[in-house]
């Protein structure tokens, strides 16, 4: 994500913290400053928040590590001020297997609330519940609020884990794009009522209100995006008309290439094999140097993904969204023969779209049936 760094990493899983979290720490020192309190007190305040979040990067490990003994690789993990992201490949084609991966996070936070709670009643410190008033002690508001993150992201919307619980559920007994239509259904309820009452009671559920409703339509267009790719080729989408380049040829031609057409990013070959990607990003960059003359393999990505032509559209679209370039070569016996990029998919469904919807008119059948298949 932009404006992240990444500071470290767990079990070869990249940890990154994003900029505003940054922000956070300061709105917490600025709020003890104005309560009048001292140094000590603000430190362990931002200490006290870092141990959360140090629970939230255990929730979203729970997540990958569960994801991985399903075959599912993680690509990173990000700290938010309002949480965490973890970014699976794609979630799980088995139902059952995408409950557990969505179970697995809460179920970190409610370990953790057990564990501390145990430990503390051991050492005689009579833990509670407690969540975040000031009076409570540190120990019981570290155990109330993992109770809390692992109930609210048990909550039935996307996109918290509730929602994927739910969606999992309904998978194993219909099929999978009504389930997820239907958990999204209830996710934007879940978030009309969470905006109602953010009018009366507190101003911040109208974000997360807002946060719901977005996360329940994304799901829903993205699972129907899959519905719609499975089972077509990949040679279907990808683009034929294309350029490429050969690694010793200078960066100016490249320039030359993009004004002379839409294409932006070039498959580079060196004696007929494909050795790199050559991104407008990459080769803005490079020229910033001052140097147009040097070669494109200086510039160009040696780490790249590809597909073959025989993949399907689903499959490829999934590799294309993991990878770091916005092209993926599509190759035949070693050799390219098109490129798939995020136009292209998009303008496939959207002409699939368009056909699907004319279809029954021409055919003159009534109602909308095959228009239907083609969305959802």
């Amino acid at each position: 994500m932009v404006w992240s760094w990444r500071v470290g990493r767990l079990f070869g899983i990249p940890v990154y913290l994003h900029g505003t979290f940054l922000v956070l720490v300061g709105f917490v020192l600025l709020g003890k400053w104005r309560q009048g309190g001292d140094l000590g007190s603000a430190v362990g305040s931002v200490l006290f928040l870092l141990a959360i979040f140090a629970t939230i990067v255990l929730h979203e490990l729970g997540h990958a590590l569960t994801a991985r003994q399903f075959g599912i690789r993680t690509r990173d993990i990000t700290l938010l001020p309002i949480g965490g992201i973890a970014r699976l490949e794609r979630m799980p084609d088995v139902p059952r297997h995408e409950l557990w991966v969505a179970l697995a996070g809460p179920a970190v936070n409610l370990a953790i609330a057990a564990i501390v709670f145990g430990f503390s009643t051991l050492a005689g410190m009579h833990p509670t519940i407690a969540l975040a008033e000031a009076s409570t002690g540190t120990i019981d508001r570290f155990i109330g609020i993992n109770v809390w993150l692992a109930v609210f992201n048990l909550i039935p919307a996307f996109p918290m884990d509730g929602g994927r619980v739910l969606r999992a559920l309904l998978a194993e007994r219909m099929d999978y794009v009504r389930a997820t239509q239907i958990a999204a259904f209830l996710g934007q309820g879940v978030a009309l009522l969470f905006g109602f009452i953010g009018l009366f009671v507190n101003p911040f559920l109208l974000f997360i209100a807002l946060l719901v409703w977005m996360g329940a339509s994304d799901e829903a267009v993205a699972v129907q995006t899959r519905s719609a790719l499975t089972g077509i080729p990949v040679t279907h989408a990808m683009m034929t008309d294309f350029r490429m380049l050969e690694s010793g040829e200078p960066l100016d031609h490249a320039v030359a290439l993009v004004l002379a057409g839409a294409q932006r990013d070039f498959p580079v070959t060196q004696n007929g094999r494909l050795v790199g990607v050559l991104t407008r990003d990459a080769l803005v960059a490079a020229l910033a140097t001052g140097n147009a003359d040097v070669p494109v393999a200086q510039a160009m990505d040696r780490e790249f993904q590809t597909t073959d032509a025989q993949d399907l559209l689903d499959t490829a679209v999934q590799r294309l969204q993991g990878c770091r370039c916005q092209v993926l070569p599509v190759l035949q016996r070693g050799q390219v023969v098109g490129l798939l990029t995020p136009d292209n998919v998009g303008e496939f469904i959207m002409f699939r779209g368009a056909v699907g919807s004319l279809r029954p008119t021409a055919t003159g059948n009534a109602g909308s049936s095959k228009a239907a298949s083609v969305t959802g």
